[in-house]
């Protein structure tokens, strides 16, 4: 099915002369089928941003064995006493045992 084709000269002229007049509602009715007066962009949101959630950590030793397991856990102030069960367990249980830092969250 073929469109009739457009006169754009003839149109453009049309729509200056009832522009020029200030009829608004006359070049609402010269609109062609399917075409539309440029609406305004709407402005552009931005988005929303997760609030990052406060954390509160706090250290202590964990003495780990060759597995990955954690066996015992110590204050961040007793390392020496981490270090000592460490070694304590690596003689008895013939694995290696080792010190680690690691990190909780405190819950309130």
């Amino acid at each position: 099915m073929a469109r009739r084709i457009l006169n754009r000269k003839e149109l453009r002229e049309e729509n200056d002369t009832l522009e020029r007049s200030g009829s608004g509602e006359a070049l609402n009715q010269l609109l062609v089928p399917g075409e539309q007066k440029p609406q305004k962009k709407a402005a552009k949101r931005k988005p929303r941003t997760k609030v990052a959630k406060e954390v509160r950590l706090k250290a202590f030793w964990g003495v780990f064995s060759q597995s990955l397991s954690q066996v015992a856990q110590f204050e961040y102030s007793e390392r020496e006493d981490a270090v000592r069960r460490a070694s304590e367990l690596t003689e008895s249980k013939k694995t290696p045992h080792f010190v680690q830092l690691v990190k909780k969250v405190i819950e309130e």
